[in-house]
């Protein structure tokens, strides 16, 4: 049995600091593949100033920076583009490992806030879903943003696809990172899941643009985080 993933507590940037966080809505921010903890922290100064933002590090490290899984080996490469058993198994388990992480995470706050949600780029975008699967009555909204859903199936599913809470769902038309097969994955499985808003935007590379971040920051207002 592989180790359980740990998420760094001494490495999370918070935008507000512990005396003024507790009952307002926490919105967890989780960076994509090679990055880390302050990719999208700049991000905080632009929503709703009544969420507290807490911008975690994935506890994997690569040559590049730190991811929620590996992608070495099958997964490396062209290998990411081409869906087999092997790859949809690895991205299945390593997506449910990191998920299982920032649950863990999320258990130690004692329930100071009054929501929690998630937002994540990329392949964190893919672990801010899994995290919502696997306990779908803890998070209350999830932002995917140029980010997939992972294969499998998962117990939580069906309570999802029974009450639908609101998910953003934020990609470019020119991005070119996520395999297509992903994002036909998502385009199937989130409509059948959650309250969907989804954004294509013409042009867009593997990135955040300001129109998203404006649709962003419109979806929060209107649902926060709780």
């Amino acid at each position: 049995m592989s180790t359980p993933l740990t998420i760094d507590p001494d490495a999370i940037l918070w935008s507000a600091p512990a005396a003024e966080r507790a009952g307002r809505p926490l919105l967890v921010l989780l960076h994509g593949y090679g990055s880390n903890e302050q990719d999208l922290f700049g991000l905080a100064q632009y929503l709703p100033e009544e969420l507290v933002v807490a911008s975690l590090r994935a506890p994997g490290r690569n040559q590049f920076g730190y991811e929620w899984f590996s992608l070495g080996g099958e997964l490396a490469g062209p290998a990411a583009h081409q869906q087999t058993e092997t790859t949809d198994r690895l991205r299945e388990e390593g997506a449910n490992r990191a998920a299982e992480a920032v649950r863990a995470w999320l258990d130690t706050l004692d329930g100071q806030f009054s929501g929690v949600g998630l937002a994540g780029f990329s392949q964190g975008g893919a672990i801010a879903t899994q995290v919502l699967r696997q306990e779908p009555d803890r998070i209350g909204v999830v932002a995917n943003l140029s980010g997939f859903v992972a294969p499998g199936q998962l117990d939580g599913d069906a309570e999802l696809a029974r009450r639908r809470p609101p998910v953003f769902w934020a990609r470019g038309s020119a991005d070119q990172v996520i395999a297509p097969f992903l994002v036909e994955r998502a385009g199937q499985w989130l409509p059948e899941h959650s309250s969907l808003t989804a954004r294509v935007y013409d042009g867009l590379g593997h990135g955040i643009s300001a129109d998203t971040l404006a649709d962003l920051r419109a979806f929060l207002d209107e649902r926060h985080a709780g």
